[in-house]
């Protein structure tokens, strides 16, 4: 069984900033760590591996410093790494990186199941691995709370409000995972050791047979106008005191002199 795993290199958003001049994200000296979604799709990979004996592609869109994140997906004990690196693949929305990423599949052929993070932290959006879906045919599975393999189908379960579904598909197929789906492991010091010696793939636009008009900013018919903060505001605290009688009737007349209630 061959999985591959599609991971993204995202700042830390912790210190995330905007540039005042341009309005998009400031990424210089951040450091760069992998989507957190991404780390649940390779942990499910894993699992999967030692249960079944699968060998694990992780892939990566991005520029030369992805390299950082990819070995640490090798240090968890993926098998081998391949990154997706040429100025011309720069700029890309979520449709021209699903044709990218999909290309890259194309190039691979060998595979049984591809495994997403829900989101990516910096976009929020969601759709990378439905559109790889998409462009490849591939049946598919968004939001996996859990993922079982038997034989020639995968098993997962979607939670939602008031059920729990249970979805059943045939391999080769896409899968998205959530955070609930496990907890990541870390690498160990002697896979990160490891990890370091084992050779990157890289794959240009043109290794891949790409039509450069769907890849990088001229595949890409979305445009995002601004990135801005948020303003901090610091709202006033009102403390009670008193029996709880008086407390509860301070809050209601609070609430109702605001016209919240």
């Amino acid at each position: 069984m061959k999985i591959l795993v599609f991971i993204k290199q995202v700042p830390d958003t912790i210190n995330v900033r905007i540039d005042p001049k341009t309005g998009n994200l400031d990424r210089t000296g951040l450091k760069g760590v992998i989507n957190p979604f991404d780390n649940n799709a390779l942990e499910a990979a894993l699992k999967i591996k030692e249960e079944t004996g699968a060998t694990i592609t992780v892939v990566s869109m991005g520029p030369p410093q992805t390299e950082e994140s990819l070995r640490i997906a090798l240090a968890m004990g993926c098998d081998e790494a391949v990154i997706l690196c040429a100025k011309e693949l720069g700029g890309a929305d979520t449709l021209a990186t699903g044709y990218t990423l999909a290309s890259a599949v194309k190039k691979i052929e060998d595979y049984d199941l591809l495994l997403f993070g829900r989101h990516a932290v910096d976009a929020d959006t969601g759709q990378c691995g439905p559109i790889v879906a998409e462009f490849l045919n591939l049946p598919q599975i968004t939001f996996a709370t859990s993922i079982k393999v038997e034989e020639n189908h995968v098993i997962c379960e979607r939670d939602f409000d008031d059920c729990i579904q249970k979805v059943k598909v045939k391999l080769p197929a896409v899968v998205t995972v959530c955070a609930e789906i496990n907890e990541p492991r870390y690498p160990s010091p002697l896979g990160i050791m490891k990890a370091m010696k084992k050779p990157l793939i890289t794959w240009t636009h043109e290794d891949m047979g790409c039509d450069t008009e769907r890849i990088g900013k001229n595949g890409s018919p979305s445009i995002v106008r601004e990135i801005f903060e948020p303003e901090h505001t610091q709202k006033d605290t009102i403390m009670f005191s008193g029996e709880t009688d008086e407390i509860a009737k301070s809050i209601v007349d609070l609430l109702e002199q605001q016209h919240l209630i």
